[in-house]
């Protein structure tokens, strides 16, 4: 078989040829056919029974994996936040890649647990966990992200009550931010972590209380694409960091950094330059080293470890012309894929990259169409006038990009219409 990997871009203006978008060619193709791990999507979509269907090619977290391994000094563990992909295979891949998993449930951390991740790998964060989580958490002898001096305390008392000396660590609500980051998490007024100009009299009642402190957890915000945001806001990571443990007045054993390394989705985006946040890194461990040389120090990765490996497809059922505006119309749509419909988080809706994943050859003939899902609702679109290859009743659309924050970031129960099935390849 002949195996070429695709180069032409895919979010297409001109009605004959495809313009620059983000390179997507971490996934092969072969003819007119695009592959997940040597399969075809009518292959994948036979082995499953239906249409539409989550695909995650494994050897694209591989690659992933090895680039990050590769660029980032040895002494960064890698962990794997759950949230943003929890399908157990994904989980059950990336235990086995990774040194540590994050959770941020009861359901996460029964799946972390499950997946033979030492317990003293697994950290649990979220702003609202209940006693039960807790005592969970305790019970498995987990490291629990406290989030408020309240958590703390119901901690301290659960962990009495059940004669286990709870792992703890503070997450810290910096006053600065992850700037131009997708999703800011600190900075200001938030309901994340605990602020930092508290931070050190909750270290001082900490002191008194029968807990197995281990650290900080700093994590500024998600999805970004300056290296120089990353780097400034790492730094700042760090000096805060060492602030506090001076305050601690002993090392600490773990420091998580957060993560926010991001993937690109939309025309202009560019993937993330490594080497400039590995160098201050390096900086950073040497500067340091005093203070954290003997510290566990964590970077927390979700999306991008998982977000470049998936594709959404779904299943053309109809095309109709509506006053001179072409719809494809498909049976996936936003209760499977919130996120390319816009409506996770986009001020302005803007496209994913699609394809057709059975007419991947080059020079097909293109037409500016939309393509809409089967939910009676406007917000159901999956591109809005996009040039893409002429298409038929029967045809695969795939959404790029679709690895992380998909089935479980989207509302698959909303109008009563089937669940999406996920499989990794």
């Amino acid at each position: 078989m002949n195996i070429s990997s695709p180069k032409r871009s895919l979010n297409i203006t001109d009605s004959k040829r495809a313009p620059a978008h983000v390179d997507m060619s971490q996934f092969q193709s072969s003819g007119e056919q695009l592959l997940v791990g040597g399969k075809t999507m009518a292959d994948i979509a036979q082995q499953l029974g239906q249409t539409p269907f989550y695909a995650y090619d494994k050897n694209v977290i591989n690659q992933t994996m090895a680039k990050l391994r590769q660029a980032l000094p040895e002494a960064i563990h890698l962990h794997y936040a759950i949230k943003a992909n929890p399908l157990v295979q994904v989980v059950n891949h990336l235990a086995g890649l990774t040194d540590g998993l994050d959770v941020a449930s009861a359901g996460e951390l029964e799946i972390a647990l499950n997946s033979g991740t030492l317990p003293s790998k697994i950290s649990f964060a979220g702003p609202g966990k209940t006693d039960s989580e807790l005592t969970k958490a305790i019970t498995a002898g987990v490291t629990i992200n406290m989030e408020s001096v309240s958590e703390m305390r119901r901690i301290a008392t659960i962990g009495k009550s059940t004669d286990i000396e709870p792992r703890v660590a503070i997450r810290v609500n910096p006053d600065f931010e992850l700037k131009a980051s997708g999703m800011k998490m600190s900075g200001g007024p938030k309901p994340f972590g605990i602020d930092a100009e508290q931070v050190p009299a909750v270290l001082d009642e900490l002191k008194t209380l029968a807990l197995n402190f281990q650290g900080f957890h700093i994590f500024c915000g998600s999805q970004n694409l300056k290296a120089d945001a990353i780097v400034e806001a790492q730094t700042k990571t760090f000096a805060l960091a060492e602030k506090l443990t001076q305050h601690w007045g002993k090392p600490i054993d773990w420091l998580n950094i957060g993560g926010g390394l991001g993937v690109p989705y939309f025309p202009g985006e560019q993937r993330l330059e490594l080497n400039t946040i590995a160098d201050n890194l390096r900086h950073l461990l040497d500067q340091y080293h005093p203070s954290f040389g003997k510290s566990e120090i964590v970077m927390e990765l979700g999306r991008y470890l998982v977000a470049e490996a998936g594709l959404y497809v779904s299943e053309v059922i109809d095309i109709k012309v509506s006053r001179g505006e072409t719809f494809i119309v498909t049976n996936g749509g936003l209760h499977h894929h919130l996120a390319a419909s816009g409506n996770f988080g986009q001020v302005i809706r803007k496209n994913y990259p699609v394809a057709v994943a059975n007419k991947m050859h080059d020079g097909v003939e293109c037409e500016v169409v939309s393509v809409v899902g089967p939910l009676c609702t406007p917000l159901d679109i999956l591109a809005h006038k996009m040039s893409l290859p002429k298409m038929r009743v029967g045809d695969y659309v795939a959404i790029y990009q679709s690895g992380a924050y998909g089935a479980t970031a989207s509302p698959q129960g909303f109008l009563g219409h089937p669940p999406v099935v996920e499989v990794l390849i």
